[in-house]
């Protein structure tokens, strides 16, 4: 019930509070309905072969009237609004206008996308031809149905996929087991929600991010449990000492991963946006919804029909792997070798990540066939530049508006700057002038022209602020990237105290955020690779390169993929320890740990891969390059990282890995582990155990 009601109140917001951009983006709004932050529509209108727009220009402006009135609340500049002749191609067959439409607020909105096609080809004359383009027509390329699968159908693919890995690891009835404490989690998830969205903004975004990676934690969580209760009961214990050893050792780890997946996402609220922060809160609410449902419902079933639902039982847990321990033997016997081949791949993805942009997604990686993208080629072979996507749209006084044009159009990568006449055109003795860019400003590097203008319009009196898709990154970039180090250094800190209590450790907590942020910022290089930069995307889902990395897409790439890649850290680490203080040796510890846990993080790594596949045919790029950078950073951390890197630093640490000075752990109040209290390598570091 509160899952339907709770997505009908998630919004549609990117707005950035008391920035520039933003306070010029809600004055045009305020005082006319509609544009701002949004990019316009490129409506056009075309004469047949053989025939130009001369003598038909009223035909053409009331053809334009006609498409204002399509929805309620459009403006429509063109050359009969303006005067100017730019609104015509250079072969003079077709003319077009820019139409500003009011903000999407929710999920119910419908873009005016179809009524302007209807209404505009109604009123054109018989054998002309009428295109409606625009950057969020071209996002949709020729979906009509908005781009992509629900959440729902999403949900269903990837827990179809979830389930096949399910078989394969359990290989009985009890794979359905972690599938229904998922599908508890996610509607548990929804239960939190639906009060905070009476008390703030949550963005839609949430959704996505609720249905597909609440479905990959609160399996990987109950997969978790559930893989040491099995062991367990091979190891002859009855049910229910089975459940309690379970919930002592495999739902202690579940617990630390959950917070730690919280904190990374719970950070974001330190960012002076909104919808970030609401992305930060929902998204935390993930992990602890699927810690309580794993720690409830999980070992409720469990210790009720457990036994009856794992048959036939054809795969024990009596043993560690032979696979992986034979792997976790070879690592620890080359472990500098291991280390080094580790960090020459995550090195060469690193290298990649320092030649990104950040911005938008470019005109030519958004839609490559469907009617938007044949009317904006159209417009191009007419001399239409693709500046005309992402117009500035200037708020200036109504009798310095000509003026202020004047001094904006010499601005160097300003190609135009139009005054519109039209009484729809002024409100409260405001009006907005279009100024238009060169090519479309949709990255650093092209945004320079923005900034060039925003610099002129200070110095002008009659310029009461600059709005639009390049203003709005500007903003951004000071906004979130500015406050990105204290974001940094408050998730360190937390995870570092978090992680140091369930160590008891010192090392292994400054190595697990150390390799996180370089699981992450491989994971960037990799979008550098494959998004911005075109190697793959077009083979894959048949985007053409971007050109840049959309600007809130990195930061919340980090913050999900830190929380979650710390999961297997802690799974991997967890057992290690708990193996090392039986054993006291550490090369021994690693392997048996290894041997335990390598196929469960293998497992639960491909489950949320397969989520965020499921999640990567959703509707628009942007949302295309989160979810499949996060499933290129779950496989990258669960292989090289966690089962190369990992085992191999830890090996060649030895006992420093457990080492906590005495009063460090009086101030975290916990007690070091045994005969590591003085760091001191130990004499079988060396040794390459046999299991």
């Amino acid at each position: 019930m509160s899952a339907g009601a709770t997505s009908k109140r998630l919004v549609i917001d990117f707005s950035l509070p008391g920035q520039a951009g933003t306070e010029a983006s809600n004055k045009i709004i305020h005082y006319f309905g509609n544009g701002g932050s949004t990019s316009p529509y490129l409506v056009s209108v075309s004469a047949p072969a053989g025939q130009t727009l001369n003598g038909h220009e009223a035909e053409v402006a009331r053809a334009f009237q006609v498409a204002q009135k399509a929805r309620p609340g459009l403006r429509v500049i063109d050359e009969s609004t303006s005067g100017d002749k730019v609104f015509r191609t250079k072969d003079n067959r077709t003319a077009f206008a820019l139409v500003f439409y009011p903000p999407p607020h929710n999920q119910s909105f419908k873009m005016p996308t179809e009524p302007l096609r209807h209404a505009t080809s109604a009123a054109v004359p018989a054998g002309w031809t009428v295109g409606v383009t625009g950057e969020d027509a071209l996002a949709a390329g020729d979906s009509s149905g908005g781009g992509g699968n629900s959440v729902l159908l999403e949900t269903l693919l990837g827990g179809v996929g979830a389930l096949l890995v399910l078989v394969f690891v359990f290989a009985s009835f009890l794979a359905l087991l972690p599938m229904v404490v998922a599908a508890a989690s996610i509607l548990l998830t929804f239960v939190f929600l639906l009060p905070l969205t009476y008390a703030t903004d949550m963005s839609f975004i949430v959704q996505f991010l609720v249905s597909l990676i609440g479905l990959g934690v609160a399996i990987d969580y109950s997969l978790l449990l559930v893989t040491r209760w099995r062991e367990e009961r091979d190891h002859g214990r009855d049910n229910h000492d089975a459940v309690v050893v379970a919930m002592e050792t495999a739902g202690r780890a579940v617990v630390f991963s959950g917070v730690t997946v919280a904190i990374g996402l719970i950070a974001l609220v330190v960012l002076p946006v909104p919808f970030m922060r609401s992305i930060g809160i929902g998204g935390a609410l993930i992990p602890l919804a699927s810690v309580l449902t794993t720690l409830s419902l999980t070992p409720a079933i469990l210790g009720g029909i457990g036994p009856r639902v794992d048959r036939p039982r054809i795969r024990h847990e009596n043993k560690p792997s032979r696979a992986w321990a034979g792997w976790a033997t070879r690592v620890v016997r080359h472990r500098v070798i291991a280390a080094v081949v580790a960090f020459l791949i995550l090195g060469a993805l690193f290298a990649a990540f320092l030649g990104v942009k950040i911005g938008l997604a470019g005109s030519d990686s958004l839609a490559k066939k469907g009617p938007a993208f044949e009317a904006f080629q159209q417009l191009k072979r007419g001399g239409v530049s693709t500046g005309w996507l992402t117009p500035m749209q200037v708020v200036t006084t109504e009798q310095g508006a000509q003026n202020a044009a004047t001094d904006l159009v010499r601005v160097d990568g300003v190609q135009h700057a139009v005054v519109s006449t039209d009484p729809g055109n002024v409100s409260n003795r405001q009006t907005v002038l279009v100024v238009v860019p060169t090519s479309e400003t949709v990255n650093s590097s092209t945004v320079g022209t923005v900034r060039r203008v925003i610099a002129t319009a200070n110095h002008n009196p009659s310029i009461l602020g600059v709005a639009g898709p390049g203003a709005d990154q500007i903003d951004f970039l000071k906004a979130v990237y500015g406050n990105f180090p204290l974001m940094l250094g408050l998730i360190a800190l937390l995870t570092f105290v978090l992680l140091a209590r369930g160590f008891r450790s010192v090392l292994l907590p400054i190595k697990a955020v150390l390799l996180n942020l370089i699981t992450v910022a491989a994971t960037l290089g990799f979008m550098v690779l494959f998004w911005q930069q075109g190697h793959g995307s077009n083979a894959i889902f048949g985007v053409h390169a971007t050109g840049a990395v959309t600007f809130w897409v990195p930061l919340m790439v980090f913050a999900f993929l830190y929380g979650l890649s710390m999961d297997y850290e802690v799974f991997i680490l967890s057992r290690i320890r708990e193996e090392y203080e039986t054993t006291c040796e550490t090369d021994d510890a690693v392997v048996e740990g290894i041997a335990r846990t390598g196929r469960l993080v293998t497992s639960a790594a491909l489950i949320l891969f397969l989520a965020f596949v499921a999640l990567a045919t959703g509707p628009g790029t942007d949302l295309k390059v989160f979810a499949s950078a996060l499933g290129f950073g779950m496989l990258l951390d669960a292989t090289v990282v966690r089962s190369l890197l990992v085992p191999a630093l830890v090996s060649m640490f030895g006992d420093w890995n457990w080492w906590m000075p005495s009063w460090l752990g009086r101030a975290l109040r916990v007690r070091p582990l045994p005969r590591v209290n003085v760091p001191a390598q130990s004499a079988a570091a060396d040794r390459v155990p046999v299991k």
